[in-house]
């Protein structure tokens, strides 16, 4: 199979370009390296063509194609340049979908539980969204489109991943839009008190990058288009965390607690139904938190700082 990743030089998609490289597929990786990191893509084999996807010209660049997994976005949520969030986002959706018409070829693209906003939870795809910051709104705004398409005659299958928390390896480049496990990890490896926003009991459905890497190849062998929570059901407090961590490095710290300054757009709990996923994706068992900080704190993060 050929594929490309859009934004493959990032977190999830240099993990994706990776493991469809390990499955023997042909991949092909665009990137603009705005908001990504070429150390990702160093040791794969893959051929990168440089370019923006807002940009429609950059798509004549492309070679013959079977699937297109649209990773490519703005995912810090705290920028307060909505224009550009919204064009990078939504526009450049909107670019990738058409040329995937045109083309009748497969497309995954990346959506987000940012989406239901503090809606009831566990949180289910047919519940009402409720976004809460202009990135949520802006993948809002793909699911939408999208959703519209699904039974238009003649296209081809696209498939929308609501993203839950992710955390791993490749993300450090993301700065403090990395997942909250990294950044409590960088501080409570130094020795301090890992800061909470008050009091710590803010919940997050955190999913593994390498559960997430396997589930958005999946879904490039669905039969029918449709929008799935990618997460792991389970719901863990950021104290929780912090105790995770004190366990993995064999350290005593107690949090340091302040105001959230951003209460207003903040999602306080998230927690995936995942029912959708394991009927049509057959998933069986993810990676527990506990293993998974464990692999990514032992295999990546202190083998990476004992080489620097």
């Amino acid at each position: 199979m050929r594929v490309l990743v859009t934004g493959g030089a990032g977190f999830i998609g240099s993990n994706v370009v990776d493991k469809l490289i390990r499955e023997g597929c042909k991949v092909f990786c665009l990137d603009d390296f705005s908001n990504a990191d070429f150390k990702n893509l160093v040791d794969k084999d893959c051929e990168i063509i440089c370019g923006d996807v807002r940009n429609e010209d950059v798509f004549k660049k492309f070679p013959r194609l079977d699937a297109i997994i649209h990773e490519a976005a703005v995912t810090d949520t705290t920028i307060n340049d909505d224009k550009k969030m919204m064009s990078v986002n939504f526009e450049g959706f909107r670019n990738v979908l058409k040329y995937c018409f045109k083309k009748r070829i497969s497309l995954v693209y990346a959506s987000s539980a940012g989406v239901y906003g503090d809606g009831p939870f566990p949180m289910r795809e047919s519940q009402s969204l409720k976004p809460l910051n202009t990135y949520a709104y802006s993948k809002f705004m793909c699911d939408k489109i999208a959703s519209t398409l699904f039974k238009k005659k003649d296209a081809p299958l696209i498939v929308g991943l609501r993203y839950f928390n992710v955390y791993g390896p490749a993300e450090s480049h993301k700065g403090k839009s990395a997942s909250m496990i990294y950044q409590l990890y960088l501080q409570m490896r130094e020795g301090k008190s890992p800061r909470l926003f008050k009091f710590g009991e803010q919940k997050r459905d955190f999913v593994y990058i390498k559960d997430v890497a396997s589930i958005t190849i999946k879904a490039l062998s669905l039969k029918k288009s449709t929008i799935i929570n990618v997460g792991t059901g389970r719901a863990c407090s950021f104290n929780s965390i912090v105790k995770i961590i004190n366990k993995v490095l064999k350290k005593k710290l107690t949090p340091y607690y302040f105001d959230n300054p951003y209460s207003k757009v903040y999602q306080d709990y998230t927690q995936a139904d995942i029912s959708l996923l394991k009927r049509t994706m057959k998933i069986r068992q993810f990676y527990f938190l506990e293993e998974g900080i464990e692999d990514y704190i032992k295999n990546y993060l202190e083998k990476s700082r004992g080489k620097n």
